[in-house]
């Protein structure tokens, strides 16, 4: 992959100095830890506002982690353009047929570390379904799916549980919602349900997987308290607390 901020010592650390400043300002909090994982795919959720990308930024220099993120090919139009893929943006033109899955799976086989953030929703608008090319650039390449957030009403961002994409896209999809079920967008009416349109030819049978690391979800198969494990889980993460639990700091 090309070489990004995050791969430029100086600008990095200078960026970075500035992305402390401005969370702290704001009073923006990092929560939850990494993935133990050196190629996943990250959700982008809830996504209501541009100053989601700020605060993607921000809390990708406060952890040092390279990040590349898909956006809007408008936004990659003139002097912008190579600033935002220097701060590691793909531009994606949902119009055109691209490969833009097949080419994302590629480059995860391709390459040792690699982490890809996605926005679901394709835009700050409301829609009434999310996009699936995350989930199957995730289950294509075999790598995790890291349920990433950014809370406005708590100020709140950073990453939830990862796990494996069985396959079985609807039942996946319905514990993905289980984790943003209290996720508050900068605007919360805009901002809309983890569900997918239903597609029975990507259905595949569910195997089982494994993974050593404890940021790790495993479904249980019953999705009622599955669910409610995920649920559980961002009210924990999101829980404020006495004294510092930035691990960025």
């Amino acid at each position: 992959m090309r070489t990004t901020v995050f791969d430029a010592p100086i600008p990095q650390t200078i960026m970075r100095g500035l992305a402390i400043l401005l969370m702290r300002a704001f009073r923006w909090q990092i929560v939850g830890a990494l993935p133990r994982a050196d190629k996943f795919v990250a959700i982008a959720a809830p996504h209501t506002t541009n100053w989601d990308f700020i605060w993607t930024i921000c809390i990708a220099l406060r952890l040092r982690i390279k990040i590349f993120w898909m956006g809007k090919h408008t936004l990659f139009k003139g002097p912008a353009g190579p600033v935002m893929r220097w701060l590691g943006g793909i531009p994606i033109n949902r119009t055109q047929a691209n490969n833009t899955v097949e080419q994302s799976i590629a480059a995860f086989k391709s390459h040792d570390r690699l982490v890809l953030i996605i926005p679901p929703e394709g835009t700050r608008a409301k829609t009434r379904y999310w996009k699936t090319g995350f989930y199957h650039i995730a289950h294509g390449a075999g790598v995790p799916i890291a349920m990433a957030f950014l809370d406005f009403r708590l100020k709140m961002g950073g990453f939830g549980p990862t796990f494996i994409p069985t396959g079985d896209i609807a039942s996946d999809m319905a514990l993905i919602k289980g984790f943003y079920a209290n996720a508050s967008g900068k605007f919360p009416d805009q901002y809309s349900d983890a569900r997918c349109a239903a597609n029975p030819a990507m259905a595949t049978k569910i195997t089982s997987q494994k993974e050593a690391s404890t940021t790790f979800f495993t479904p249980t198969g019953d999705m009622e308290n599955d669910l409610r494990l995920l649920s559980d889980c961002y009210r924990r993460l999101t829980r404020p607390q006495n004294g510092p639990t930035d691990p960025a700091v």
